[in-house]
């Protein structure tokens, strides 16, 4: 089945370019926010957007993607409102979406069942932080028939054998994680970055993009040198935060994207 996630890297390497991957918190403040915020990230050069379903106790998030979390429980998001939401987005864009929920949430739903319901939505990847790659076997086979990428999260940690082994489980794009912890914590060490995504190139073809610590455009430049894709969560969802009651909120919020792409894209790239 054909996928928008490879698609849109197979795009980018053609001219040169690496991915910026956004991430939102589907339902903050609301989830026709969520929608307008989706559009306006494209508008601004994102290539992709990983949409997080609030959870409970979201062990791997900082806390600003926590409060995010609550605000959106608060506001009533659900995992099924979120896959409608997505439905109404695609009939505006066909920019790739993955979910980032925790496994709970997708238990609960039956594994089988929340693929085929993710898929005929148009959700392109699924990430489970807490799913250990030992243990996603059933929702991996689920994706794989469904269309859904399953993609696996990479620890600085790993050891060669399981830097390996998720390498090749990864599906759509091997999701590298630059520091140990939780969300939220700056970026500091390129140097450990740069020689485990050259360890993790060794072992897999699919696309590498790093998350965690991103918080600037100038993060994000250094970490394109790099990488195949720079992930940036927290810095967005801080700015939501701050503009949630602003009526450009999504506009705003673009902007400061915009400005990631612009630091991420060759001038020979460069969008008119």
């Amino acid at each position: 089945m054909s996928n928008r996630i490879d698609a849109t890297f197979a795009r980018l390497k053609a001219n040169g370019e690496k991915a910026l991957i956004a991430y939102l918190m589907a339902g903050d403040p609301s989830l026709r926010d969520t929608e307008e915020l989706v559009l306006a990230l494209e508008d601004a050069g994102a290539d992709l957007v990983e949409l997080g379903v609030p959870f409970s106790d979201p062990i791997a998030d900082g806390p600003a993607i926590q409060k995010a979390a609550e605000r959106a429980l608060r506001s009533g998001t659900s995992l099924r409102k979120i896959l409608d939401a997505v439905v109404s987005l695609r009939a505006r864009t066909e920019i790739p979406l993955v979910l980032m929920a925790y496994y709970n949430t997708i238990r609960a739903f039956g594994e089988g069942a929340f693929c085929r319901q993710a898929s005929a939505a148009g959700v392109d990847g699924l990430i489970v932080p807490d799913m250990p790659p030992e243990e996603g076997d059933i929702l991996s086979k689920a994706g794989a028939e469904t269309g859904i990428h399953v993609i696996f999260l990479l620890a600085p940690t790993s050891t060669s054998q399981r830097r390996a082994m998720i390498a090749r489980r990864s599906r759509g794009f091997v999701y590298y994680v630059s520091i140990t912890g939780i969300t939220g914590k700056r970026l500091t060490d390129l140097d450990d970055v740069r020689r485990n995504v050259e360890k993790i190139r060794r072992v897999t073809r699919v696309p590498i993009a790093v998350g965690f610590g991103v918080q600037t455009p100038e993060d994000a430049a250094r970490v394109a040198e790099i990488a195949d894709g720079v992930i940036v969560g927290t810095a967005i969802v801080r700015r939501v935060e701050e503009c949630q009651h602003d009526k450009d909120l999504a506009h705003q919020v673009g902007e400061f994207v915009r400005s990631l792409k612009s630091a991420i894209t060759p001038a020979s790239a460069a969008r008119p």
